[in-house]
């Protein structure tokens, strides 16, 4: 990662960053949590991993310098440097403070700790505090669950883990994350706010290149499967089109070359056959 981020830093005049400190190859230098809000209470969106001392000590002092406490919590999503941090914020909370995330349809939630309630948000709901509007895009394919949101006052988007401040994201469902990430698009944010990494300033450009970048990747697998006029494994195909790769990544680029053949199955694109054993074999439409 090129950019160091601050442990606390304003990024707009209504959002501050509390550095998740949990950094990983997963999370760059670790999970960006916002607090957002020009009030004596706010809207925090999401919580880092579970006990962090350094970020909730961080928190701490942010909650002690800005004399503030928190009115929302919203995660973006289930991942635990994501939603894991949100029993030791929730220890810090003065007053009432609702927890708020999408429901995921693939395995029911698990229910948070301590007994917290969770409430449950929809697409295009909203969420108020003093300076400051959230409305919830819900933006499935790295999770079920997935929502990113637009500060409606600055027209900014917290992307979560849809956009990454530096590289690109991994995901379960790609067909559902390229339809997401043509949703943001037509949002026209003026910047990024995402889950790890610095800011993005030139957020259009930055969606159009994960959209081409998976398109690109798309196209060699078909062109490969078009040139070979035979029935391929994943590893076939990995083997062929990430020349570049060392071996030992073969399974994590077999992984990602499985995602994109479920969505080129799911746009009747490709072919698949199963063999003996349950091994896949893919070809094109003659």
């Amino acid at each position: 990662m090129a950019t160091t981020i601050p442990a606390i830093s304003w990024v707009s005049s209504r959002v501050l960053r509390v550095l998740g400190c949990n950094p990983g190859p997963m999370t760059l230098q670790g999970t960006n949590t916002y607090i957002i809000g020009t009030g004596p209470r706010r809207i925090l969106l999401d919580t880092g991993d579970s006990d962090v001392p350094q970020y909730t000590k961080n928190l701490d002092k942010v909650l002690k310098n800005e004399k503030i406490d928190l009115e929302h919590i919203i995660i973006t999503h289930w991942h635990h440097d994501h939603i894991g941090g949100v029993h030791n914020v929730m220890d810090r909370v003065k007053n009432d403070c609702s927890v708020w995330k999408f429901k995921r349809t693939d395995i029911p939630d698990e229910p948070l700790p301590s007994n917290i309630p969770l409430n449950y948000l929809k697409d295009g709901d909203e969420i108020s505090t003093k300076g400051a509007t959230l409305r919830v895009i819900h933006t499935p394919g790295h999770t079920t669950d997935h929502i990113c949101l637009t500060l409606l006052e600055e027209n900014v988007l917290f992307s979560g883990d849809c956009i990454l401040g530096e590289g690109t994201a991994v995901f379960e469902d790609l067909y559902d994350y390229m339809k997401s990430l043509k949703k943001i698009l037509n949002l026209n944010p003026t910047n990024i706010f995402p889950g790890h990494g610095p800011v993005v300033e030139d957020p259009v450009n930055k969606i159009k290149y994960y959209i081409e970048h998976r398109n690109k990747r798309e196209q060699q697998i078909l062109d490969v499967l078009k040139k070979e006029g035979r029935k391929m494994t994943e590893m076939d195909l990995v083997k062929i089109i990430y020349i570049e790769t060392p071996e030992h990544l073969y399974g994590a680029a077999a992984l990602n070359v499985n995602h994109h053949l479920t969505k080129l199955l799911k746009e009747n694109k490709i072919i698949q056959s199963v063999v003996c054993g349950g091994q896949s074999n893919y070809s094109s439409y003659p």
